[in-house]
């Protein structure tokens, strides 16, 4: 009988002293060792249900590392190509190029870019884009030499995109200019050489001023 009664006493004390803990951080009033509210390692208080202060923490978050010009340099590699700014150092010949397509480019392309089995022609149609039996290749609708040079590096082969070099990609641009009658056959490309060419598509094209396109850029104070 003592015994029972000995530890329905033990269990009302240990709920006595839940029920003060419980009441203790309800009220934000629980006590650090030095007898003051305690706080975790940054400073926010613990055991507080109700707002607090922020603890600011200086410098932070940082996402990502900062990087170099040099870093950027491979993957800037856009070609504005009404001027040729951009273009890279190098020169390719129309021979060269004929043997860099057939290495690397005729499994798709076919035999003189005539064709194969992925893409269709590269050759011809110049003059067709006045017409409604249009024929797409670069050299009948592309306004501006350095737009084949862009496409070649940035996108082909199709399963080893940029992987050509510069003076590959300036000879196969030679090559194909050539086949489209727009280089001679002793052409040799590089970066001034080909803005130079004039493509016959060049006026071929209008420029879209409607209101809605003619955006500014805003770097600071946009309202």
């Amino acid at each position: 009988m003592r015994s029972a009664k000995r530890e329905a006493a033990v269990a009302c004390a240990l709920s006595a002293a839940l029920l003060l803990a419980w009441g203790c951080a309800g009220t934000g009033e629980t006590a650090g060792a030095g007898g003051g509210m305690a706080k975790s390692a940054s400073g926010i208080p613990l055991g507080k249900t109700g707002p607090h202060e922020v603890q600011p923490i200086a410098d932070r978050p940082r996402f990502g590392q900062p990087i170099s010009e040099a870093d950027v340099a491979a993957w800037n590699i856009d070609v504005r190509t009404p001027d040729g700014r951009g273009l890279p150092a190098g020169r390719g010949s129309v021979e060269q190029g004929k043997k860099v397509y057939e290495a690397k480019c005729l499994a798709c392309h076919g035999a003189d870019a005539k064709g194969g089995p992925v893409f269709g022609t590269m050759v011809g149609g110049v003059g067709s884009f006045t017409t409604n039996a249009r024929v797409l290749t670069p050299g009948s609708m592309y306004p501006y030499a350095p737009v084949l040079f862009d496409y070649v590096r940035r996108a082909m082969p199709m399963d080893r995109p940029q992987s050509l070099t510069n003076e590959e990609v300036y000879a196969v641009t030679a090559y194909l200019l050539n086949l489209n009658g727009l280089v001679p056959p002793n052409a040799v490309l590089d970066a001034a050489s080909l803005v130079a060419v004039q493509m016959p598509n060049r006026n071929g094209f209008m420029v879209d001023n409607r209101p809605d396109t003619n955006a500014q850029r805003c770097m600071k104070d946009c309202k």
